[in-house]
């Protein structure tokens, strides 16, 4: 009697078993199917990659547009008005293309050209855009550099930050022209705006902000933020053209950036320019942080401290 018993629960235990492992089985394809699904419906995610090669080029349209951009600003002569002015020698700024093919026709526009142009920027055109602003903010008479952090005795004199001392463009010594010619005269209100924006944009080449331009990409978002504001530019339209000439100035970053932002579901046209311009994210170290948390993804492009 046991034996019949024994041998029937053995029966027993062996179809749930074997029920199990159906079960398992099935319930193992239904995940594979739903991820696959998810795949499917997002072809631009990998699970094993992240964002795939389509996804990452749409990011940097987003981010670095080919076509380029047009900044909010006028810009009247200002190239020839440097020009005369001496911090601009037209020989040597034009010296420094000529291994590159030399400067395009847009390039010379806003060199040479007296009349107003629209300011575009773009992949191939940002270095020259970098040092025509960087020739700007140098020049352009400001209190920022006069009684700033540039002036600072700490720190032996103005001359000897890599936004004067390597400022090899000019006719003569850099600090001939520094803070020298009213290009544009901000007032009261004006100044104030520059100050407080100029304070809470950083460069991730470095851990200052704008408002201590001590390298060629501070001293010509000075120059950038000085022409938008007498120009009646208004904060957040200075934060979001701050934010596309970093883009372009420093490509990896940005796009790093972005990318960080893109993988927690934020949309790169909906960031705050104010927040990734400030010290979290734009600075070196707050750079730093955003590289333990996302890969970089490949983006040439970008320049160094100097011309």
């Amino acid at each position: 009697m046991f034996e019949k018993i024994n041998s029937k629960v053995s029966q027993y235990r062996k179809k749930i078993s074997l029920r199990m492992i159906l079960a398992l089985l099935i319930l193992v394809f239904a995940v594979v199917e739903i991820l696959n699904i998810s795949v499917k419906i997002d072809p631009r995610y990998s699970l094993s990659k992240g964002l795939e090669p389509r996804g990452s080029l749409q990011l940097q349209e987003k981010v670095l547009p080919k076509e380029g951009v047009i900044l909010p600003i006028e810009w009247r002569g200002f190239g020839e008005k440097m020009i005369e002015i001496g911090v601009i020698d037209s020989e040597k700024f034009e010296g420094l293309y000529i291994s590159k093919g030399g400067l395009e026709e847009y390039e010379k526009s806003l060199l040479f050209d007296k009349n107003t142009h629209e300011l575009v920027i773009n992949e191939q055109n940002s270095g020259a855009i970098l040092n025509l602003l960087w020739a700007f903010g140098l020049v352009n008479k400001n209190s920022i550099l006069e009684e700033g952090p540039m002036q600072d005795k700490q720190y032996g004199g103005a001359q000897n930050f890599a936004s004067t001392g390597g400022w090899s463009l000019s006719a003569g010594d850099a600090m001939d022209y520094y803070s020298a010619e009213k290009l544009v005269v901000l007032n009261e209100k004006q100044q104030k705006l520059v100050e407080e924006v100029a304070k809470n944009i950083y460069r991730p080449c470095c851990g200052n902000s704008t408002y201590f331009p001590d390298c060629n990409h501070g001293m010509a978002m000075l120059g950038f933020l000085e022409i938008m504001a007498e120009q009646g530019a208004t904060e957040q339209e200075m934060y979001d053209a701050a934010l596309l000439l970093n883009s372009f100035w420093f490509p990896q970053t940005y796009m790093t950036i972005a990318k960080y932002f893109n993988e927690r579901g934020v949309d790169w046209e909906k960031v705050d320019a104010k927040i990734v311009l400030g010290n979290s994210y734009s600075s070196a170290i707050g750079y730093q942080d955003i590289l333990q948390k996302v890969e970089p993804p490949a983006v040439s492009g970008g320049g160094s401290c100097g011309v």
